[in-house]
């Protein structure tokens, strides 16, 4: 009996090579974006490769994609490290959001499931149960992670984590914390979206989400603390509240 027949092109060893490439981006992406990797923090192959335990081949491979994905930065003679946003940098990718995101709303209230309005419920509620900005942080990502997945749309979920870096989205509320109620206004703006992804009104929750991110991009772009006179945020308090 013949063996089966592989295309023209396509080998087994190629594809188990790619799949090794895709799990390496995945992960070193992930790293970056929940912060176990800190902006500017050098991401050495050597080092990665024995985390994962795979070879430094697809550990370049991944670092190469994410570098084109604004997530890393090669400098020559040194290698590569991860991308160092200063407020410039977190400006540019709040008025990204500014774009993206009201379609964003607009698409989850049209395909939005049961699950997915339980998640968005869930989210809001840790928000407004949350003892420090950490956990508040953390919630309100989860809520607009969720309504990105809402949208049944793998390639706007990917766009959008790559745009809230776990970093920048602590940075946006130790900005906004000089805010009696901070806390308390973001979930509610968090749930007039809910409600509206759950009415099914996509217009309405398309012009809310519009007013949320331009409400951070006012607080971000008021901010005047030292990160204006050092080119980055790290003076800001990000500790618990």
């Amino acid at each position: 009996m013949r063996s089966p027949t592989v295309r023209a092109g396509i080998s087994p060893d190629h594809i188990r090579a790619d799949s090794v490439v895709d799990l390496a981006y995945r992960r070193i992406r992930a790293l970056v974006l929940e912060g176990e990797i800190l902006p500017g923090a050098r991401l050495g192959q050597a080092e990665l490769a024995e985390r994962l335990g795979i070879s430094r081949t697809p550990v370049r491979e991944a670092l190469r994609r994410l570098t084109g994905e604004g997530l890393a930065e090669f400098v020559p003679n040194r290698g590569f490290r991860a991308a160092e946003l200063g407020l410039d940098g977190v400006r540019r990718r709040l008025e990204v959001r500014l774009l993206l995101e009201p379609g964003i709303a607009r698409l989850a209230a049209e395909r939005r499931t049961d699950d997915d309005l339980a998640a968005l419920h869930d989210a809001v509620a840790r928000e407004e149960q949350a003892e420090t900005r950490v956990a508040a942080h953390d919630a309100s990502r989860a809520f607009h992670v969720a309504l990105a997945r809402a949208t049944r749309n793998s390639e706007l979920v990917a766009v959008f984590e790559s745009l809230w870096i776990v970093e920048i989205g602590q940075r946006l509320l130790a900005a906004r914390a000089a805010e009696g109620d901070w806390r308390g206004s973001d979930a509610c703006e968090h749930r007039a979206v809910a409600e509206a992804v759950a009415d099914g009104d996509g217009e309405r929750a398309a012009s809310l989400m519009l007013a949320h991110v331009q409400d951070a991009l006012r607080h971000w772009g008021h901010d005047d603390t030292a990160s204006d006179r050092d080119g980055s945020a790290s003076t800001l308090d990000w500790g618990m509240a």
